[in-house]
């Protein structure tokens, strides 16, 4: 396959006819926050579909705040021994808000559990469709070869299904660096040679990613999305079955109040020891608690970005997202865009829900502990946001209790932390009797803090099964479903993956708390994030580089335990698991990215999933396509030499750029300038690469007048005569 010589007759179509179809654009009017006038809501179509989950609601909801009385009344017994200082009831309500979260989490388990014991049942996806959907992936600096792979594995699978001509594909680039956007030029012409001219797969490239990833996809919606009843919104990682693409379609074809429509993406293709246990658990735990979440949400659920389907001129009609006021991190541009877009949605009266039974769709995960913190922070950062959008107007309770719960995911984690050092400061007290306090009636001796010993053990038991019964269900859904034990290595070998899933997640979790603690109070003094590309592919990360990252995680870990044997050896005891992981942060962090120790569990039949023994046909056409893509060096090369070697794709590329802005007279661009001065000196393409700096690469690919410069050159410098 030559990715870099194509055809001069598929240049010349794509030069004359462009890399998109032709406009179709939609208004997409910016919503706003603090009023919304309830006469532009949609009406009803289909009023039989409408129900309200009362009684699940109930449940869910009313089972865990009886849950959370019962664990607030058990605290106060252990505390209210004696005198109830300050402290003690700092402990209190730290305790109730930490058990509040975990105890919502069993309840949601537990009727998730109920309903896969007796509806698992897909919906069909054998109907004939009605409408055009566009499936839109957006891209930024993403690997090429990885990115074409998965879609036009996707499109194959959609062709044989005999429905094709009910779906056009779309990259949407707003990638930053200039060699991967050249790669991506060729990979797209390269896939259009494959295919041929007749297949509806376009890329567009925007010159400057505003608003990231919402603003990438609201540019094709006022551009293009006018010729599009739906649109299947993926990730760059975002992998799909025929039969889920067309169970979705088929959902929103049947639902004409529909607005948006989420599947429940599993982690497929992951391979390091730490994806390998999030690829399990999301296997084996993440049905119960989506199934939950699905039913007591109903038709007022939440949207993950990614994996689901929506009606395009609803969301151009009500998901224009505005700039909060203020700098970042809590202003400007809204990151976790989903939520509020789910929000908007449902605002106008469209229906929001999940089908969690769908199966074939999947998503992939960061391979290492740090490549998730790198993650989890500009998520930290975009629910905290939700601060500002949660009281907006016009929102339904459900959807307020979306952002609460986003927002709850990382203000758990001080919470934790800061329950933790309250206790052991009341252990210190207790321990070395140096009160600094005295009850308000007069007595002769102080009054020492002192705890029911028995009942926190009992407090402890309990919590503990509350904060892992979502697991527990999980794995016992696993266990009565024959294909998937099976598929799972068997019973014995799920099992044992349970368990070490749950005591390697327990090692973990107490370096996740630091950093995500470390999150939140970077955010609230006022430290915005980037948005780097994800890495996704396995591998480790240098050792020196894990060190750094967790060097203060392990002094933590052996200041808390000298601490604690000082203060009292059974505080230690109860403390171990959080000590044992922040002492083992480094060799920890270092084991999460290990491609081998995933790979030996793999080869032991531990923590296996049915995606990895018995692989869907789209893993393995996209995961070869990929392979045979990588060869060919299309990520690897280098943007400058490729368009000035590659006559076709120049010109390609030229006809896919949008036309020049108007020059204003007398203002001079400092990197234009720089960029043209090299052009002139170069006596070679070979200097102008190695002389332009990245961004000076990106004026250059922008620019056509300076591309002649560049086409100009000849490949290497002439030989220079010596100087006498």
């Amino acid at each position: 396959m030559d990715a870099v010589n194509e055809p001069a007759a598929l240049a010349q179509e794509l030069a004359e006819h462009g890399s998109m179809p032709a406009p179709a654009p939609l208004a997409m009017p910016v919503q706003k926050l603090k009023r919304y006038d309830k006469g532009l809501r949609h009406k009803l179509r289909a009023p039989q579909l409408w129900h309200v989950p009362w009684l699940a609601r109930v449940f869910v909801f009313g089972g865990a705040l009886l849950l959370t009385a019962y664990g607030a009344v058990e605290m106060y017994g252990v505390v209210n021994v004696g005198p109830i200082t300050t402290l003690k009831w700092a402990l209190l309500i730290l305790f109730v808000a930490n058990f509040s979260w975990i105890a919502l989490a069993f309840t949601n388990g537990l009727l998730g559990f109920g309903w896969l014991l007796f509806h698992r049942k897909p919906p069909a996806s054998d109907t004939a469709l009605r409408s055009r959907t566009a499936v839109v992936m957006p891209i930024y600096n993403e690997a090429p070869s990885r990115v074409f792979a998965s879609l036009q594995a996707i499109y194959e699978e959609i062709e044989r299904s005999g429905k094709g001509d009910h779906f056009d594909w779309f990259f949407l680039s707003d990638t930053t660096n200039p060699d991967v956007w050249i790669a991506e030029e060729r990979a797209f012409v390269a896939m259009r040679e494959r295919l041929g001219a007749t297949a509806r797969i376009y890329y567009r490239h925007r010159p400057k990613n505003t608003s990231r990833k919402s603003g990438n996809i609201a540019d094709f919606v006022t551009r293009w999305g006018g010729a599009y009843e739906h649109m299947v919104v993926l990730d760059a990682d975002s992998l799909m079955t025929a039969e889920a693409i067309l169970s979705l379609t088929i959902a929103m074809e049947a639902d004409p109040d529909a607005g948006i429509i989420q599947s429940l993406p599993l982690i497929i293709n992951r391979n390091t020891l730490f994806a390998r246990l999030q690829q399990f658990a999301a296997k084996i735990y993440g049905p119960v608690i989506a199934s939950g979440l699905a039913i007591w949400s109903g038709r007022d659920g939440n949207y993950w970005g990614h994996n689901a389907i929506m009606r395009t001129r609803a969301f151009a009609d009500h998901c224009g997202l505005p700039d909060l006021r203020g700098r970042p991190p809590f202003g400007g541009h809204i990151l976790s865009h989903d939520f509020v877009e789910a929000a908007m949605m449902r605002r106008a009266g469209y229906a929001v829900y999940m089908l969690p039974t769908v199966s074939g769709s999947y998503e992939e995960s960061p391979p290492s502990l740090i490549d998730l913190a790198a993650r989890d922070r500009r998520w930290c950062q975009g629910n905290l946001q939700h601060l500002r959008v949660i009281g907006a107007a016009g929102l339904k309770l459900a959807t307020r209790q979306h952002f609460a719960t986003g927002i709850m995911g990382y203000l758990a984690s001080p919470f934790w932390m800061a329950q933790l050092i309250v206790g052991i400061v009341l252990v210190f007290q207790s321990a070395y009797i140096r009160p600094e306090y005295f009850t308000q009636e007069f007595a002769l001796f102080p009054a020492w803090p002192r705890f029911d010993a028995q009942r926190a053990l009992e407090l402890f038991g309990v919590t503990m099964l509350v904060l892992l019964m979502p697991k527990f269900l999980g794995l016992g859904i696993a266990l009565f479903d024959g294909k998937l034990r099976r598929n799972c290595g068997g019973g014995f070998a799920l099992v044992m993956s349970a368990l070490l899933e749950i005591l390697l997640s327990a090692f973990f979790a107490p370096i996740m708390m630091v950093i995500q603690t470390g999150s939140v109070m970077q955010i609230l003094f006022g430290r915005d994030t980037g948005w780097n590309p994800q890495r996704r592919d396995d591998g480790s990360i240098p050792f020196s580089s894990i060190v750094r990252r967790h060097r203060s995680h392990v002094a933590l870990g052996f200041v808390t335990l000298i601490a604690g044997l000082i203060i009292s050896p059974s505080l230690v005891a109860w403390m171990s698991p959080t000590i044992a992981g922040l002492i083992l942060a480094i060799p920890l962090s270092w084991a999460s990215g290990q491609l081998s120790l995933g790979l030996a569990l793999k080869r032991m039949g531990l923590l296996l999933t049915p995606e990895e023994t018995t692989p869907p046909p789209v893993a393995i056409r996209a995961n070869s396509l990929s392979a045979e893509l990588a060869k060919t060096g299309v990520d690897d090369s280098d943007s400058i030499l490729t368009i000035h070697s590659d006559e076709n794709l120049r010109h390609l590329h030229e006809a896919f750029l949008p036309p020049p802005a108007p020059h204003r007279r007398g203002v001079i661009d400092p990197d234009r300038a720089v960029a043209e001065a090299k052009l002139v000196d170069a006596d070679s393409a070979e200097e102008v690469a190695r002389w332009l700096k990245p961004k000076e690469r990106t004026v250059v690919l922008h620019d056509r007048a300076l591309i002649a410069l560049l086409a100009r050159l000849p490949a290497e410098a002439p030989a220079r005569e010596a100087s006498h």
